[in-house]
């Protein structure tokens, strides 16, 4: 009697344990049961024998309270029971069992931001499987990481389930997206040479501004913190600050998770420049001298690692020349706190006899291994230099090809072999782009791009244009091969087919043409293009002077417009040498840019020319960097032989030369033609000064002011009889003009407002004082 009222007493004591969640330990009657049976209720999929091997429960032996308590906590935390109950029967223990569901369908609801098909791809629940509700709830946190990963941190996502008939369930995660945790302020704690919103430029990371619904880059992503930690270690110490160090970044969320607030903990530490700079040979019989020549770097210039990169890099080149193997050169850097001054020793010494033994390339899926390949200097077998290495790494990152690559090395076969192992995380190359544009003198115009910076995966760029506006056509395709026959040799081939209707002018034109050129390196800073050109150019639709029956007046354009009529065909030769100090940037403050080019008009064709250009730019950084101030100069000349005339296409018009002035807005023209039209000029010059300027707006805005002064002149004709036989004045007339611009960095590009008011000029000139024009750096 006693047994009979413990056992069901323990009985309801485990059903009610059962049909609650489970829990980790089960009160039971001290006295053991013995079950001669074991009989399992409520299994459908599973077997009998499977629900017996987690219970583990002998049969005619003693089981006591807590071995019972044992097996329900291992039924229960198999995960393939809804319900668990275990009955005591006497001699016969009934596990009264109920299966979870099966999954009909898995829907989503709520999602506008995430595509059905992108969440079902993340989610480990499957439709005609068990439903599992820690795997739902695992599958709702992954889900809210997708969305986390987006900016969305306020995302809520909610798994529920319908039960239907023969038990089954529909699976529901129910979606609360939220909207975008933008960083609301970047601040910083430590900078004393360089103010927030310069540090805030620096950064890959941007606040939220009026633009933060087109901008992404103003959700937080911890992955760019590291990116950002670079950008600004690289940024002040190219600029003399070689303790410089990121303590660290504290991203806060608001209470309400709708936005961030990130501080980076700074130590700049003093600014160096180089005192004392030696170079010495730790290897016997080597004599440094021969090195020390190669070496850039000048006692007084502001602590740059890029030039001790650039002059290490010089004498490894040396050693490679010379025959000499393993010739390490170490740069050792000696502090003087007191003078804030470094000296700088380049000690020769015996590197380590290691060799490349491969270079391994997983995770370009598109990109060829030769694209990846070529940017290593060291190839299989070559004496290993881990400076080169990470050299390469940074070339790799710098194609833009590939979201991530990541660069290491490892012991090979033997302790004198290294393996090279790269790891690349492609990314779309590709750019479809329609759009609309402005101008004051193009009006509105529309233009359509087609482009592929890796194109098949072989590292070539092949871009593909048309743009309208008033009055302008052009098209054209480009196709680039950057490593012509596996060098660093970039050959170019362009067609284009260019229209103009009436455009500022009283005649209409046409272009057909094409060019093939190969530039390769000279210098560290200088490259050389050879290149042919072939173009067919059209002037038509020009009037000669007559008096219009209707009006009586006289119309028409210059004789000398007149007899430039007709289609000309132009084959040339040329070359253009460029020395550019971004290639190898060795002053952070200060870039510029010298370019020379001669073309050679001639071989075959109507046309026999000589063309020289000369160009000059100049850009720096003053007041703690706040102010950009640029200076270009550009001038150009042709030469027509065998006693040939040039023609209106041959001749400059000074178009985009000079600001506040309209294109054919200047140079010598016919006073005499009715129409006055702009004649172009065989010489021009120019020089254009600016400085732009913060305006005190949130630099998330990208919105910034500039000032400008532009002078110069478009002169000389070889045939001055215009009308009425009098002679057109092509002498070099001086034209100037000053304004103001206004920049505006927006998701369509760099935009750029000009307000310009022509203070000197003819009075025949076209003065514009307006303009909207895509913004450009040389």
């Amino acid at each position: 009697m006693t047994d009979n009222r413990l056992g069901k007493s323990a009985m309801a004591l485990i059903s009610a344990l059962a049909i609650a969640t489970p829990v980790s330990m089960v009160a039971f009657p001290a006295h053991a049961f013995v079950f001669n049976s074991i009989k399992v209720e409520g299994s459908q999929r599973i077997e009998s024998a499977t629900i017996m091997s987690y219970a583990k429960l002998p049969r005619g032996q003693n089981v006591s309270p807590g071995e019972l308590n044992a097996a329900l906590q291992r039924l229960q935390g198999s995960g393939l029971f809804e319900t668990v109950e275990l009955v005591p029967q006497g001699g016969t223990l009934v596990i009264r069992v109920r299966e979870f569901p099966t999954i009909n369908i898995i829907n989503f609801e709520g999602n506008k931001r995430i595509k059905d098909e992108q969440l079902a791809k993340v989610v480990k629940s499957q439709s005609r499987h068990v439903y599992s509700p820690s795997q739902a709830e695992a599958d709702a946190e992954l889900i809210s990481q997708m969305y986390a990963s987006q900016g969305r941190l306020a995302a809520r996502v909610d798994a529920k389930i319908i039960r239907r008939e023969g038990n089954r369930v529909d699976l529901v995660y129910e979606i609360k997206e939220g909207d975008v945790t933008e960083i609301q302020r970047i601040g910083f704690v430590g900078n004393r040479a360089f103010s927030d919103s310069r540090l805030r430029n620096v950064l890959q990371t941007k606040q939220a501004g009026i633009l933060h619904r087109f901008i992404t880059r103003d959700s937080f992503a911890p992955e760019r913190t590291a990116v950002d930690e670079k950008l600004l270690t690289d940024f002040y110490r190219s600029r003399g600050y070689a303790d410089f160090k990121v303590q660290a970044i504290s991203p806060e969320v608001a209470r309400e998770r709708d936005a961030f607030y990130i501080t980076f903990n700074i130590e700049e530490g003093p600014r160096y420049t180089f005192n004392r700079i030696d170079t010495v040979s730790e290897i016997p019989g080597l004599d440094a001298s021969d090195f020390a020549a190669q070496n850039r770097v000048k006692a007084g210039e502001v602590y740059n690692p890029t030039i001790i990169d650039t002059s290490i890099r010089r004498m490894e080149a040396l050693a490679l020349r010379k025959g000499l193997d393993f010739v390490n050169i170490e740069p050792r850097i000696t502090r003087n706190p007191r003078s804030s001054t470094l000296d700088l020793t380049f000690a020769l010494t015996r590197g380590p006899r290691v060799f490349v033994e491969r270079i391994d390339i997983e995770g370009n899926t598109t990109t060829l291994d030769q694209v990846v390949r070529r940017e290593f200097t060291s190839v299989e077998g070559d004496p290993f230099n881990p400076r080169e290495i990470r050299n390469a790494a940074e070339r790799i990152r710098a194609l833009g090809y590939f979201a991530d690559a990541q660069v290491e090395s490892r012991q090979g076969t033997s302790p004198d072999q290294v393996i090279v192992d790269v790891n690349v995380e492609e990314q779309p190359t590709g750019s479809l782009n329609f759009g609309a544009s402005y101008g004051v003198s193009s009006g509105v115009g529309f233009n359509f791009s087609l482009s592929e910076q890796n194109f098949l995966g072989r590292g070539q760029q092949v871009s593909l244009s048309f743009a309208t506006g008033r009055g302008t056509r052009s098209s054209g395709l480009t196709f680039v091969e950057p490593y012509l026959f596996g060098r660093d040799l970039k050959g170019r081939f362009q067609v284009w087919y260019n229209t103009t209707n009436r455009f500022n002018s009283d005649y209409d034109t046409r272009t057909v043409g094409a060019l093939a050129g190969l530039e390769f390196p000279v210098s560290e800073n200088g490259r050389l293009e050879l290149r042919y050109k072939i173009s067919k150019d059209t002037l038509s639709g020009v009037e000669p002077i007559h008096v219009n029956p209707e009006t009586g007046q006289l119309v028409g354009s210059s004789p000398i417009l007149y007899l430039d009529q007709g289609g000309y065909l132009s084959s040339s030769v040329g070359y253009t040498y460029t020395y550019d100090s971004r290639i190898v940037g060795l002053d952070p403050l200060t870039r510029y840019k010298l370019a020379f080019s001669q073309d050679f008009a001639g071989l075959g064709g109507d046309i026999k020319s000589v063309t020289t250009a000369l160009y000059s730019g100049i850009e720096s950084n003053a007041w703690r960097e706040e102010i950009t101030l640029r200076a270009e100069f550009e001038a150009g000349a042709i030469h027509m032989l065998n006693d040939m005339g040039s023609r209106r296409f041959d001749r400059y018009s000074g178009n985009s030369k000079i600001r506040g002035f309209e294109p054919n807005g200047i140079g010598p023209r016919d006073l005499n033609a009715p129409n006055q039209d702009a004649l172009g000029g065989n010489f021009f010059w120019a020089l254009r000064t600016e400085a732009q300027f913060p305006l005190g707006l949130p630099e998330e805005y990208g919105i910034s002011g500039g000032l400008f002064a532009d002078v110069g002149s478009v002169w000389g004709l070889d045939n001055t009889l215009g009308a009425q036989n009098i002679r057109v004045d092509d002498k070099m007339h001086l034209r100037a003009a000053v304004g103001a611009s206004l920049f505006w960095t927006t998701p369509i590009g760099p935009l750029r407002f000009n307000l310009s008011k022509a203070v000197k000029k003819e009075d025949y000139d076209k003065a514009q004082n307006f303009d909207l024009t895509i913004s450009t750096k040389f």
